[in-house]
């Protein structure tokens, strides 16, 4: 498809990005992001970041790079419903700043709209070829099939009307993703689009592939029967205050 044609698509896309203090990272995504817009009608997107209370050099290297900087308090959850409710486009893609997009991850989602799709996510990939890290994200994808149940380090992306009428991410530290994908799968199935959006082994490499994938398990098995996301993210954030404790 050229350039004047997609031109003449309807899809207008606002891309929210929470962020707390992830200046060693966001350099990757931000060039990305430049490289894969770069040809997209200017009118037709803006790039939102909603920082946390970032102490660190966030702030300072997002400044020129994004159409909107704004702060909230933090969590993803308040920080994402805070991009959107600023943003000005017809659809919402919730990315986390650890993310790499695939360069025609703007072609995917106008693909998406243009199918008619009220939501969705990207298949994950992570940032290595080892073979464990692959067969991980294949369980992943196929769990999110199977379950309709979509991540936030899959890249959601809901339409902005939709995403008004549900009333956002529910107010919750942790399992915000979950929770709405619950709520979002009973008006429509979800949309999977292949991508890959990459994103960072880093936990995984540093507290080890086994202990990191059955940690991740437990904070999922304990949610779904009940347990506190007040509770759940004093165990993924240790030492991290949380409002409502």
């Amino acid at each position: 498809m050229t350039l004047s044609q997609r031109a003449a698509s309807p899809v207008s896309i606002s891309i929210v990005i929470p962020v707390l203090n992830e200046a060693l990272g966001l350099p990757v995504l931000l060039a990305r992001l430049a490289d894969a817009i770069a040809e997209w009608p200017h009118d037709r997107l803006e790039i939102i970041m909603v920082d946390g209370g970032s102490t660190d050099d966030t702030l300072a290297l997002a400044q020129s790079q994004v159409d909107q900087l704004i702060s909230s308090s933090p969590g993803r959850a308040r920080q994402q419903n805070a991009g959107a409710a600023v943003a000005k486009h017809d659809l919402l893609f919730f990315l986390h700043a650890d993310s790499v997009v695939p360069e025609d991850f703007l072609t995917q989602l106008d693909d998406a709209w243009s199918s008619g799709a009220q939501w969705g996510r990207f298949d994950i990939g992570f940032d290595s070829l080892q073979w464990r890290y692959r067969l991980l994200a294949w369980l992943m994808n196929w769990r999110s099939r199977l379950t309709s149940i979509c991540t936030g380090d899959q890249g959601l992306f809901i339409r902005r009307d939709l995403f008004a009428r549900l009333g956002g991410f529910a107010d919750m530290p942790l399992m915000e993703d979950i929770e709405i994908s619950r709520r979002l799968r009973r008006q429509h199935a979800p949309c999977c689009i292949h991508g890959p959006l990459l994103t960072s082994n880093r936990r995984w490499r540093e507290q080890g592939f086994i202990t990191t994938v059955l940690f991740m398990w437990s904070l999922r098995w304990r949610y779904f029967f009940g347990a506190s996301p007040q509770k759940l993210v004093a165990l993924y954030y240790p030492g991290r205050h949380v409002e409502g404790e």
